[in-house]
């Protein structure tokens, strides 16, 4: 079995979230598409919550501060959806609601 081994880490330049996917642009010119559905924070967030994110690092990931997401660029190409517990999103959803209640 042979291991994948990056040359180059990836790295981020441009995000773009609309109502069913979340678009990111590499800077080795490559765009990668996933469905919402990988990330439930991104799902129930307001568009004004999805479109305030900042780069990390260099591009290395994503972070939505108001959802409390970070997305790693090696994640996304490696297919990874959010690892995040059913019961741990319930939670998170509960607290959002008696917020802006």
């Amino acid at each position: 079995m042979t291991t994948l081994a990056l040359e180059i880490e990836p790295t981020a330049v441009k995000v773009t979230v609309t109502e069913d996917n979340l678009m990111v642009d590499l800077a080795d010119g490559r765009r990668i598409i996933v469905p919402l559905a990988w990330y439930p924070r991104l799902m129930y967030a307001t568009a004004a919550e999805r479109q305030n994110w900042q780069l990390l690092g260099d591009g290395y990931a994503i972070e939505f501060p108001d959802l409390d997401e970070h997305i790693g660029i090696e994640g996304l190409l490696a297919g990874r959806h959010s690892g995040e517990s059913q019961k741990s999103l319930e939670k998170w959803l509960k607290a959002r609601k008696k917020k802006n209640n």
